[in-house]
């Protein structure tokens, strides 16, 4: 068996030679033949110079430098594309993710298992990461019918059919564990340890972590759609019953109906609030569908350094 490990790398120029090291040494010890993709997703550092230096003393490694920042999953993609393994193995740059641990995820896909999950018992992220993945643990099962015993992670082994269906999708907006769960629900996790970082901070922002999550759950889900379409009925439904039940007070009730300013601007801006929002969620729809109908790239590689058979 032959396994592919696809690594994204941004800011790690002090981490990925210790990644890369340590795969080199567990499949060594495991005995599968394997190959390393590293993909510098326009790391501002000296990350792809580290990669050029890596690629040079290794036959078995190839490099890729994108031509701008298109994100983890992008990279991801590009990284597969280029993957010839029968298992292809993804993991994180920053060596938190630990790659002497890959036995246990290539074991259960031995055992029948199409996707194997890393699960860690206690992430030594910061906490706010931990929030975001919480937030994004909830949004796929929401949003994609993600299994609620399934833990998703960015450490991930899965066999080659699950990958070519992946790949199968070429659109700009691409989101991994869409795809992953598109393909199969035959997915197990299996603990390893998670380590804390050494070096630096995670690349995730607010901006991007939030991102990521609106891709999540309009790349591969209508639901947005669906739970606007029923909070309209929602609204609708009330403000048609809280009228019947102005004219039963004024006409059957003998009681006064006091014309409240406050309480019809609330309502008016609360509904005007709620329009926009729907209208914007379907022109992002909409945007995204003109961007694919455009071509948008998914990824635009500069250059490659390597060449694996």
């Amino acid at each position: 068996m032959k396994v592919s490990f696809v690594i994204p790398c941004y800011r790690s120029e002090k981490t990925i030679t210790d990644v890369v090291e340590e795969i080199k040494t567990t499949m060594a010890e495991i005995g599968h033949e394997f190959e390393i993709i590293l993909i510098n997703d326009s790391s501002p550092d000296n990350t792809y110079e580290v990669i050029k230096q890596i690629v040079k003393d290794n036959k078995n490694i190839l490099g890729i430098d994108l031509a701008r920042n298109f994100g983890q999953h992008c990279a991801l993609m590009a990284g597969m594309r280029h993957s010839n393994g029968d298992v292809v193995v993804c993991l994180d740059d920053d060596g938190q993710t630990p790659a002497d641990e890959v036995g246990k995820l290539l074991d259960k896909l031995e055992e029948g298992y199409d996707v194997c999950y890393a699960s860690y018992g206690k992430k030594q992220h910061s906490g706010f990461r931990n929030f975001g993945s919480k937030i994004n643990e909830l949004m796929t099962r929401i949003m994609l019918g993600k299994p609620k015993e399934l833990k998703v992670s960015s450490y991930f082994a899965a066999k080659r059919f699950v990958v070519d269906d992946m790949l199968r999708y070429e659109q700009s907006y691409a989101y991994v564990i869409g795809l992953v769960l598109r393909a199969t629900k035959n997915v197990c996790n299996v603990e390893v340890n998670h380590r804390a970082r050494t070096v630096g901070t995670s690349g995730y922002t607010l901006r991007k972590l939030f991102s990521l999550w609106f891709n999540g759950f309009t790349a591969f889900s209508i639901k947005p759609l669906r739970i606007a379409t029923a909070v309209g009925c929602f609204s609708a439904i009330s403000g048609f019953l809280y009228g019947i039940f102005t004219v039963v007070k004024k006409f059957i009730l003998l009681d006064d109906v006091q014309a409240g300013f406050s309480a019809l601007m609330s309502v008016m801006v609360f509904m005007c609030g709620m329009i926009m929002l729907m209208l914007g969620l379907i022109g992002e729809y909409l945007g995204r569908i003109y961007i694919c109908l455009n071509n948008s790239p998914q990824y635009v590689i500069r250059e490659k350094v390597g060449n694996l058979e």
